[in-house]
């Protein structure tokens, strides 16, 4: 049974007291998390296909620059900070599933390269809708149903304001994860002072074995942990050390589609590596997409639960609203009115391709999957949201549609992608906003001041998130080692494949089947087949994270006590993880800079990384003493940390 609102739950922060909340402090705190987290999240995604929630870890710095450094006592100004933060990491996410395919058409001759504007255009229409579209179901979903859908990271992120005082040390630890995160990702690719891979082949095999040597895939196995980490690197295994190896044996002097020399001369020129990048990645092209396809239609039976639950809710929360500041939220004809003028400019502002026919689509699906997207967070979490699935899902039935109705060639899949890119933000803001109002729920926020708040972190990434792919795909093209863009290369390949079958569909049926297997045996899709479409390297070194949290976890406690510490130190590492991402990916950002500003006859990235340039000198054995120092490191802030064990 649902709790009733108004006489079980009484918030931290009484509806009768008022506190700073909504400050220029909070804002300006806010907007910057939201900057940092959203470009460092871009680049996480754009690099290994996957991307982790920045609300715990905003919370705590939040807590710490509020609390501890400017000395203000108001849990409800952190929160907005964390509100206004968190939105960052929401935007990144959904805007690098989808907007990278409009830089590799424009690569390809098909359209033209996107322009800041259509992309900040995008995404700010993206986020405001996710952010719309929550605010009638706040009631619905968030209050009368407390107690019913637990919205973990919300909850989790309500314990970290609540509990103030840990916020300082918590907060040191997450800097100390950003400052030595960027010193790894500046020796390995600033300085270049030791090789980013180590690689190990064998003398009559074609298979290849490795890992990279990053702090962000160090931390995303311990933050995803060993469960997730291995199935990654099973479909990394299976690419490389099983299908790799068996194309080169029976592919021998035959060309096959896409590949335009033989398989045995592609072997030679790049080894493992090439074959890979021309047939192995759309074997796990094709078992993404069917992943993403399988988490949906698993979730079907929910998805239509939850959506007529939520508008019988939705309807039954009509003017049910207590009139106390905790109960406020944006006027509903404001709302309603700002959703159909930014329906309107979807169709009418040039530089968004999408029809009227697209901007309704835009509209009925994003309203649909915002209201799936916050239920299935509040039950399962961000982590577990099928963000991807409703991508596929919406790019394929848009695709045909638009196909359908004339709309094909270049302005067809510009258009698919431009719907599937708005429809991707507004589900990942509509999850993020619901954990956000969670969280202010429990704590007393005002939700009106909330929800500005998450306009404010929407508007401000949106500015920034143009800029961020611009840099990284100028600095090294989409599609590359150092960002590979796999979830974008992949709906690329679906609106193609929708529109005019131009791809290798043996290839990607493989890979079809081979998710079929997995799902078969109920081992997770996604994670086994981003493994797949992955290099076996990126998945090693998160596997190494991932047996660094797997010993964290099977330490058995003798008593109450030794479990707390136990549980306090992964915790720790925790947030020494999510520091270390930030931090990779700040640098990452500077050195994609770097690479575009001429000195010196190179450019500034070229003349720092000949500074050092060792890689060659040292070999992996640098790269081993580096990997080593950042898994000494993690241990340092998890299981080693003083304050996790209550001594000074």
């Amino acid at each position: 049974m649902c709790m009733n609102e108004k006489d079980s739950f009484k918030p931290y922060v009484s509806a009768d007291k008022v506190l700073p909340e909504l400050t220029p402090v909070s804002i300006i705190v806010g907007v910057l998390l939201a900057v940092v987290f959203g470009a460092a999240n871009a680049y996480l995604g754009l690099k290994v296909g996957m991307t982790v929630s920045a609300s715990i870890p905003a919370a705590v710095l939040g807590m710490g620059v509020i609390r501890f450094v400017m000395r203000r006592n108001s849990i409800l100004e952190s929160n907005m900070v964390q509100t206004i933060g968190s939105a960052g990491e929401s935007l990144a996410a959904g805007a690098i599933f989808t907007m990278p395919a409009l830089f590799l058409w424009a690569k390809e001759g098909i359209g033209t390269m996107p322009d800041m504007l259509e992309i900040t255009i995008i995404a700010l229409f993206g986020g405001l809708l996710g952010i719309f579209f929550m605010v009638p179901l706040r009631r619905a979903l968030i209050v009368k149903e407390h107690g019913v859908l637990p919205y973990p990271e919300g909850m989790a992120c309500a314990e970290v304001m609540m509990a103030g005082e840990k916020g300082g040390s918590s907060a040191k630890t997450v800097f100390s994860g950003m400052g030595l995160g960027a010193v790894f990702k500046m020796i390995v690719d600033g300085l270049k002072a030791v090789p980013s891979e180590i690689n190990a082949t064998f003398k009559g095999f074609a298979g290849q074995i490795g890992t990279q040597v990053y702090p962000a895939l160090l931390g995303v196995g311990y933050i995803c942990g060993p469960r997730i980490s291995s199935y990654m690197f099973a479909g990394g295994v299976i690419g490389w050390m099983v299908l790799i190896p068996l194309i080169v044996l029976f592919g021998g002097d035959a060309i096959l589609y896409p590949g335009t020399d033989t398989i045995a001369q592609i072997y030679a020129k790049s080894g493992a590596s090439g074959i890979w990048g021309s047939y192995v990645r759309y074997i796990g092209a094709g078992a993404v997409a069917c992943g993403g396809i399988l988490s949906l239609i698993k979730s079907l039976p929910l998805i239509i639960k939850t959506f007529g639950g939520a508008m019988k809710g939705l309807k039954g929360s009509k003017g049910e609203g207590t009139g106390e500041r905790t109960d406020k939220d944006l006027n509903i004809g404001i709302i309603l009115g700002a959703t159909l003028v930014i329906a309107i400019l979807i169709w009418l502002i040039p530089s968004v391709p999408v029809s009227l026919l697209g901007a309704v689509l835009i509209i009925v699906f994003g309203f649909f999957f915002a209201t799936v997207s916050s239920r299935m967070v509040g039950l399962v979490g961000s982590s577990n949201n099928p963000v991807s699935g409703m991508a596929i899902a919406t790019l394929l039935i848009a695709t045909f549609v638009l196909k359908a109705t004339g709309y094909t060639g270049a302005a067809g899949m510009t258009g698919a992608i431009a719907i599937g890119s708005i429809i991707c933000i507004i589900a990942a803001i509509a999850g993020d906003t619901s954990q956000d109002l969670k969280t202010g729920f429990i704590v007393g926020a005002t939700p009106k001041k909330q929800q500005i708040g998450e306009c404010i972190g929407v508007v401000a990434s949106a500015l920034a998130i143009g800029g961020v792919l611009y840099l990284l795909n100028k600095a090294w093209g989409f599609g590359g080692t150092e960002i590979p863009a796999p979830q974008a290369n992949m709906m690329k390949m679906i609106v193609e494949g929708v529109m005019d079958g131009n791809l290798p569909w043996a290839m990607i049926f493989t890979g079809v089947f081979l998710a079929l297997v997995m799902e078969v045996l109920r081992i997770p899709v996604m994670p086994f087949a981003v493994g797949l479409y992955l290099p076996v390297q990126l998945n090693a070194c998160i596997m190494i994270g991932g047996l660094v949290r797997l010993f964290m976890d099977s330490r058995k406690a003798k008593n109450k006590a030794e479990k707390e510490i136990f549980e306090r130190q992964t915790n720790n590492g925790v947030l020494y993880c999510s520091g270390m991402i930030a931090g990779e990916g700040i640098v990452g950002i500077l050195l994609a800079i770097f690479a575009l500003i001429p000195f010196a006859g190179d450019t500034f990235g070229g003349w720092l990384g000949s500074l050092l340039n060792l890689g060659g000198t040292i070999g992996t054995i640098g790269s081993g003493v580096v990997l080593a120092l950042m898994v000494l490191s993690l241990l340092k802030f998890s299981l080693w940390s003083k304050e996790a064990k209550g001594s000074k």
